[in-house]
């Protein structure tokens, strides 16, 4: 990853607005539960129904409803009815920048233990 990417992006002033820091953490809550990680990791694949979640996550239909609504009020995924069903995609696809940004720093941080672990013990 460039440097360029760990900059702040020069639009936003700092210290950042409370209104700003108040939306950021909402954000970050929403992305805080691991269902709505594999929800929005699943619908990257393409849209899906309740239905077709619920069987590819092995979830219940009312887990799978639930954290959609969430996510749907949050403007991460949108709906779209066909019928009587409904058809969940991704809305807003910057949220996978967000978490491939969270799963290179976890990659980084499992190398680095898996180091400390394999080092030679040091003899004092």
């Amino acid at each position: 990853m460039s440097a360029s990417r760990l900059r702040p992006s020069p639009e936003l002033q700092h210290p950042l607005p409370e209104p700003l820091i108040e939306l950021v953490a909402q954000r970050f809550r929403v992305l805080g539960e691991p269902m709505r990680i594999r929800l929005l990791d699943r619908l990257r694949d393409g849209d899906a129904t309740v239905s077709e979640l619920q069987e590819a996550l092995g979830a219940s239909q009312q887990n799978v409803s639930k954290h959609l609504g969430i996510l749907h009020a949050a403007g991460m995924v949108t709906r779209t009815k066909h019928g009587t069903h409904a058809r969940y995609s991704i809305s807003d696809p910057t949220v996978f920048d967000l978490c491939e940004q969270v799963c290179g720093g976890v990659r980084r941080r499992v190398a680095e233990l898996e180091a400390i672990l394999q080092a030679p013990d040091e003899v004092a």
